[in-house]
């Protein structure tokens, strides 16, 4: 199954100036939990909600002074909208990842696959796999 039929269509980025407190309020509005961040139309990174836990609220730094470029994850692991699910699976099981960015053609954000989206798509033994995968306690 190729992942244009598994993702989420609906993805936003975030600028990398924005304030973290606007991109958790993205979160909150869109019901997830990560945001690709861009510049100069370029992915460059991604700000999750525990990337805002950790260096933001943990750190007692501002979130209305913190831009997500400050707390990023930088360089970003993603997937294209051609390759299959399987692909995906493995890039996110060598990766420990739980969310990758999809990007099409023109590498442009098409949406999002995350852990969620290939539990609905594959059999269970196949995500029960990567969830094990990917939920390892990390070193």
């Amino acid at each position: 199954m190729e992942i244009a039929a598994a993702m989420h269509q609906q993805a936003d980025w975030a600028s990398a100036d924005m304030p973290v407190s606007e991109v958790a309020k993205l979160m909150q509005k869109t019901d997830i939990g990560a945001i690709p961040i861009g510049r100069d139309d370029k992915l460059i990174g991604m700000v999750t909600d525990r990337d805002i836990a950790l260096r933001v609220v943990a750190e007692g730094r501002d979130p209305a002074k913190t831009t997500a470029e400050e707390i990023m994850t930088k360089g970003i692991v993603y997937c294209q909208t051609t390759e299959t699910v399987e692909d995906a699976i493995h890039l996110m099981d060598q990766k420990k990842i739980r969310r990758l960015p999809v990007i099409d053609n023109n590498k442009r954000l098409a949406g999002m696959l995350s852990l969620g989206d290939i539990s609905h798509a594959v059999g269970r033994e196949l995500s029960g796999e990567l969830l094990r995968a990917v939920a390892d306690h990390h070193p």
